[in-house]
């Protein structure tokens, strides 16, 4: 079984292709913030490092939010159409909890956020028990001060991680606790990879056009027009 992995969900675009145990390619770039220029070059290449074809994968996979309105539709568009093309099912996996497990069997809490503007983040509080990464807190938006007093009640060794912990870093240390190091800090495909590995082996995955992803509030055209009104 072999599963072609696609991240875009922030500024950081990933390419993967893992199997059960083992990691093929993975290929990210954060230089370039425009997905739609960078998304099928990355695919491309990872396949053809690999000396692989869409044809040879098994299943799609893709963080399917919270994260980037545009990031989280390019991915989806572009795993549908491969997908479709190829006669895949597809595998949605969470974006904070495969944020989360770029520091699984950490023996701390782990806070993954991603910055939504306007001083709030998406977040998520998980877990490492018995060898399984256990939800706490799921999918939050909120002000990053209301859930940094959330993690503050918890009373327990923090590792912070995700792009919120670039413009809220100083926040976290002062108050204690650890961000993670730069290979581990943002969304890589890979992490997405092995949770989708999970998941098929679980018996979690959808047709092209069964695909929903994760939005925790309304567009900004959207809520800017509300406001308007």
């Amino acid at each position: 079984m072999k599963i072609l992995v696609l991240e875009t969900t922030g500024n950081t675009a990933s390419v993967a292709i893992v199997e059960p145990n083992n990691i093929i390619a993975e290929f990210s770039m954060s230089c370039v913030k425009n997905h739609s220029l960078t998304l099928m070059p990355l695919i491309s290449h990872a396949l053809e490092t690999a000396k692989l074809k869409i044809g040879d994968m098994s299943y799609v996979a893709l963080s399917n939010g919270p994260g980037s309105f545009t990031g989280l539709r390019l991915a989806a568009s572009t795993a549908k159409a491969l997908a479709h093309g190829a006669n895949l099912k597809i595998v949605p996996v969470p974006t904070l909890e495969a944020l989360a497990y770029n520091a699984f069997m950490e023996k701390r809490i782990i806070a993954p956020i991603m910055d939504a503007r306007r001083g709030e983040v998406y977040a998520s509080i998980y877990i490492c028990e018995d060898g399984a990464m256990k939800a706490i807190e799921p999918n939050l938006n909120e002000e990053f001060s209301v859930f940094l007093e959330r993690v503050k009640g918890l009373d327990k060794p923090v590792t912070f991680l995700g792009d919120g912990c670039l413009a809220h870093g100083e926040a976290i240390k002062a108050s204690g606790f650890e961000v993670a190091p730069p290979n581990n800090l943002l969304q890589r495909a890979s992490s997405v990879g092995m949770l989708a590995v999970e998941r098929v082996s679980n018996g979690i995955s959808v047709g092209y056009n069964e695909l929903e992803l994760i939005y925790l509030r309304k567009p900004q055209a959207e809520r800017e027009y509300e406001e308007r009104q």
